[in-house]
């Protein structure tokens, strides 16, 4: 990445299209409803050979004060200070506001590159939009169609000679000299998943909303990154952002709040929502975040019993356990209701946390780290075998219809989530009760609490593996016998 480029304008101008053109997905939500994007969501541009980072900001609004659109306009400000280059978009169908030329002023005062685009020009009902973009004083406007990708070129134009100008100024600010290390002086990574800055740990935070999980973040990240407040679904979009959370490479996922399909009704909600459920299928480690004040409601169960059908290694969190009064008593009642309502993840780590105060962060990331290792963990298949012989011995497999359904080997099949194959005899017959024996078996002789894990039942049968080989041996003796006898 050569340089940053923040999409900043009016609501509803075209930046999240413009931002899912740049990125070649469609990262953002994209609504005619204007005011969709809240938070700053960064990706990885591509315009030809060009690369850098692309901002996709909230829409600026004539507001200062403490409401959500003020506090929106200063997260959109913090993009502009950070940002090398910032693309400043205007309707040219509608024209420039006076709302335009507010936020002209201040670009020209903060933004270090500026680039004036004006979206929506395709046809001639723009031609006025775009003569009055002139009066903006920011010079001449790109004429810029994000849905239907014109104007691309002009735009590489515009980006290539800052692009050059960035990259040179990176070279001449690199160290002159670059330290090798020795290899025999670096300590072996015995990970097969070793976390790196291209490779960080994957985590998605979810949970009903007003819940605390972008304050969480913001607390993680050590600073205000992601829009907070007192309303309830602030956040829409699934934010990802990425730190070293006490030198471990992370990526964190922010979600939208999930309630009860039911109350979900409009279109936003619904993106909302299947976006947040898209973040988990990506993640690794699953945060569900609970608000200490009203634990494990039904759609809580709903949101940790989904992390672990898709598969992800799941830890439990309780926010705003710093107004807590009777901890000691709330904590025993936590953990018997978690063992009682989600059984499927027993043994997977509670964690009482403030996201406002910070206090227990520290357990929160030795719990994700530990979830991320026994989610990657295999076991061999001797260990596998001896365990299984041991299960067997203490409580055998049912005999349906008077056959004993006979546990021939075990082995590993697959990690992120652990996978196991055992071969039986008659697997159809083999009832739930005896697998989930076996699973539980599983967590408590190889330290794998609250990790999904799946168990598959495979049948041999009880054929001779050597009869075809033998009727294939005695088929061609006496073909030769016989032509012996010729």
């Amino acid at each position: 990445m050569t340089f940053s480029l923040a999409i900043v304008g009016r609501p509803n101008v075209g930046k999240s299209t413009l931002f899912n053109r740049l990125v070649g997905r469609r990262l953002a939500l994209v609504d005619d409803q204007p005011g969709v994007t809240r938070d700053l969501r960064e990706g990885e541009g591509k315009l030809g050979d060009l690369r850098f980072t692309v901002i996709d900001t909230a829409g600026l609004e004539d507001a200062t004060d403490d409401s959500l659109p003020g506090r929106m306009r200063r997260l959109t400000e913090r993009a502009v200070d950070m940002a090398d280059v910032c693309l400043f978009m205007i309707d040219a169908r509608t024209g420039v506001t006076p709302t335009d030329e507010i936020f002209a002023e201040i670009l020209r005062k903060r933004a270090k590159h500026v680039i004036l685009a004006a979206n929506k020009a395709e046809g001639a009902a723009a031609d006025a939009g775009i003569l009055e973009a002139y009066a903006l004083g920011l010079g001449e406007p790109l004429r810029l169609s994000a849905e239907h990708g014109e104007g691309m070129p002009d735009l590489y134009t515009m980006l290539q000679p800052l692009a050059d100008g960035f990259a040179e100024r990176a070279a001449e600010e690199a160290p002159e000299v670059d330290v090798n290390v020795p290899e025999d002086e670096v300590a072996p990574d015995e990970s097969l998943h070793a976390l790196t800055d291209e490779k960080p740990l994957q985590i998605a935070v979810v949970g009903r909303p007003n819940a605390g999980k972008s304050t969480l973040i913001n607390k993680i990240l050590g600073e205000e990154r992601l829009l907070t407040g007192p309303e309830a679904g602030i956040t829409r979009d699934a934010i990802s952002v990425r730190t070293a959370w006490d030198g471990t490479p992370m990526r964190i996922f922010d979600t939208a709040g999930m309630r009860k399909r039911a109350k979900v009704q409009e279109k936003l909600e619904k993106l909302s929502v299947s976006d947040g459920l898209r973040a988990v299928k990506f993640a690794e480690v699953v945060v569900v975040l609970l608000d200490a004040a009203i634990p494990f409601e039904q759609q809580d169960l709903r949101i940790a019993d989904l992390a672990e059908r898709e598969g992800r290694a799941v830890v439990v969190a309780v926010n705003k356990w710093d107004v807590e009064d009777n901890k000691q008593e709330k904590l025993r009642d936590l953990k018997e209701a978690f063992d009682r309502l989600l059984p499927q993840l027993r043994g997977a780590p509670l964690v009482t946390v403030s996201a406002r105060t910070g206090r227990g962060l520290d357990r929160l990331h030795d719990a994700v780290v530990k979830a991320w290792e026994v989610w990657n963990r295999r076991v061999s298949t001797g260990q596998l075998n001896r365990w299984l012989e041991g299960m067997v011995s203490s409580h055998p497999p049912p005999a349906p219809q008077g056959r004993r359904i006979k546990l021939r080997y075990m082995t590993q099949a697959k990690t992120r989530p652990p996978g196991f194959v055992v071969m039986c005899s008659h697997p159809d017959k083999m009832p739930d009760s005896y697998t989930r024996y076996l699973v539980n078996g599983l967590r408590e002789a190889f330290d794998m609490p609250g990790t999904p894990i799946r168990l598959y039942m495979r049948g041999q049968g009880d054929r001779n593996p050597y009869k075809n080989k033998r009727e294939k041996n005695a088929g061609a003796l006496k073909k030769h016998l016989g032509r012996k006898k010729g």
